[in-house]
């Protein structure tokens, strides 16, 4: 399964906020489809399948890049769930929008595509690039580059920088200091859930 492109609102009403995909809000608060409204028992397998999916589509990611993730935060060590939340924290689009440089992940995943974000100085372009500790995020030197953060600064997706970022938006750079912390992700995701769901699937 490739990653989504139709509609995002029809995501948000099935699956709750997802930050990450879309600013908006859904106007309805029951999921689309004739049968939206109907109170219905969700299964075991349901409610993890559910929270798969907004992992999925709040990072922009296909099924075979997530199972990826999961397989790479087993080999972590520790709790899987944590670590595969660091993982996908730690992507390059995920931190160019958690700095505010744009106002959602595919936003953030198309200003790195296109070429206008750089990291030590150097053009990186590949969205799921692994920020490190220590790495500085910045911006192409480019007068179009620029000028596109600078209006995405001032209007950022999210009120807060997580703790493990800082930016300084007078040279509209942005520094990593540690790993992302569990508490400042901006989902609300049962991780455990997601880990289940992977682990009964084999």
């Amino acid at each position: 399964m490739s990653r989504y492109r139709g509609a995002r609102l029809r995501i948000v009403r099935r699956l709750g906020e997802l930050p990450g995909l879309t600013r908006k809000s859904a106007r309805r608060a029951y999921p689309p489809g004739q049968h939206g409204q109907a109170r219905k028992k969700r299964s075991e397998y349901a409610v993890r399948l559910e929270e798969k999916q907004k992992l999925r589509f709040n990072y922009g990611l296909s099924e075979r890049q997530l199972l990826r993730y999961v397989r790479k935060a087993r080999r972590a060590g520790g709790s899987t769930g944590t670590a595969l939340l660091q993982l996908l924290e730690m992507r390059l689009d995920n931190t160019v929008f958690r700095l505010g440089m744009a106002p959602t992940i595919p936003a953030a995943r198309q200003l790195v595509n296109h070429g206008h974000i750089t990291v030590n100085g150097k053009t990186v372009s590949i969205p799921s690039y692994q920020c490190r500790p220590g790495e500085e995020i910045g911006v192409r030197n480019r007068e179009h580059s620029r000028k596109m953060v600078e209006t995405n600064i001032q209007f950022p997706g999210l009120a807060n920088i997580p703790s493990h970022l800082e930016l300084d938006k007078a040279k509209l750079t942005g520094k990593v200091n540690s790993l992302a912390e569990r508490e400042w992700v901006a989902l609300e995701i049962n991780e455990l859930l997601v880990v289940e769901y992977y682990s009964r699937k084999g």
